[in-house]
């Protein structure tokens, strides 16, 4: 007997915005030997994992990453790591459409996402975030993905069957532990329409996609 899909769990990052680092520092007056730098010692780094697991805070982020940065970038540090999020957030496309289909469905919509103690303060200018009955923070929960705990912890707080969900993640990691707890998962790929045509194989009637319709 086939399960019943009742609810659907969204990532963010990629998947409800985009989330490119590189564009995040293309705005500041760097070279481009500074934006590598930022790159690989601020967005490629050990602190930065750890923010979104919560297990250090902004300032120990800033204090150890310029440790190991020229003192000119120092600053640029600071802005990114205390407030990315105040710049324009840029929406996946198709994306809030999306969310708002299936709540207006009567799906349970709910996000799981690695993400800092800031997410709260931004979530509100995502397009369709009206819609979600519940949000679980990596950073809040001391747990981040792909650990299974988070899944765990997600399907505790919100009496949440897994049996009846789907996971929306651009990671394969993280919908491999997704399948392993118990919820299946899809593979989010860019692309809104894709999405909604494997929604919709798994028995979710959202609209078909665009190239779909009229056939």
């Amino acid at each position: 007997m086939e399960k019943k899909i009742t609810t659907v769990v969204f990532d963010m990052g990629q998947v409800l915005i985009h989330w490119t680092p590189m564009k995040i520092v293309e705005h500041m007056a760097l070279t481009e030997r500074d934006k590598a730098l930022l790159m690989t010692e601020l967005f490629q780094s050990v602190e930065w994992v750890q923010t979104d697991h919560g297990t250090i805070t902004l300032n120990q982020v800033v204090e150890q990453v310029n440790a190991r940065l020229p003192k000119h970038l120092h600053p640029a540090v600071e802005e990114i790591v205390m407030g990315w999020w105040h710049r324009p957030l840029v929406p996946m496309e198709g994306m809030g459409e999306l969310v708002k289909e299936l709540k207006g469905l009567g799906y349970k919509i709910y996000l799981l996402s690695n993400a800092n103690v800031d997410l709260r303060k931004y979530f509100g200018r995502i397009p369709g975030s009206e819609c979600f009955d519940g949000l679980m923070v990596s950073a809040e929960e001391k747990l981040i993905k792909p650990q299974h705990e988070i899944f765990k912890a997600l399907y505790d707080r919100f009496r949440l069957n897994p049996e009846h969900c789907v996971f929306i993640d651009d990671s394969p990691a993280n919908i491999e532990a997704a399948l392993c707890t118990g919820m299946d998962g899809i593979i989010f790929r860019g692309s809104a329409e894709r999405l909604r045509r494997e929604l919709r194989e798994k028995g979710i009637n959202v609209a078909a996609a665009t190239e779909e319709k009229g056939k």
